[in-house]
């Protein structure tokens, strides 16, 4: 029920409410974390940022559904970046180890290749993504909005007794 809350809060964002940047920026840094696979200090500190700025939570968790699923997909070529990164290029290799002997950076898990190699990949896609989704969000807002409000059933059902019922008992009650 929890995962079908934050679908219907994506949707409804979709139509209206907050900006598409801010719909946006919560979809690009929830795609982030969801490329990352496991718990890592980066991780955690994108999850921060997200809480932290005006984004829009909804947009970040479903990105982070959906790029969970992409990232175990794109694992074998995120391996082959992070190895590229961290065994072929031998001019970064005094700044791993100086990484490594740093205080806090082992928590980062820069050492495993997929780690490192979705870390790359996903801060090569952020601003593609960014884009992409603002410019998704416009054009529902413009065009694929408004056609499903003409829709019979939608009309039929946005009409129903027992609808406007549910969306007075959600709004007065906090359900949504």
């Amino acid at each position: 029920m929890f995962w079908l809350q934050i679908v219907s809060g994506f949707i409804k964002i979709l139509r209206e409410g907050q900006s598409p940047a801010q719909v946006a920026g919560g979809f690009a840094l929830g795609s982030l974390v969801g490329l990352s696979p496991g718990l890592s200090l980066q991780a955690v500190l994108i999850w921060l940022m997200i809480l932290a700025l005006d984004v829009n939570l909804s947009a970040a968790l479903v990105s982070f559904m959906l790029f969970s699923i992409l990232g175990a997909i794109l694992d074998p070529l995120f391996h082959l970046l992070g190895y590229a990164l961290l065994v072929d290029f031998d001019a970064l290799h005094p700044f791993w180890t100086a990484l490594y002997n740093a205080p806090l950076a082992p928590l980062t898990r820069f050492n495993n290749t997929i780690v490192l190699g979705s870390l790359a990949g996903g801060t090569l896609l952020f601003i593609p993504v960014y884009y992409g989704m603002k410019t998704f969000v416009v054009m529902y807002r413009e065009r694929v909005g408004q056609k499903v409000a003409r829709w019979k059933i939608y009309q039929i059902l946005s009409k129903n007794a027992l609808v406007r019922w549910y969306k007075k008992v959600r709004d007065v009650g906090g359900l949504s």
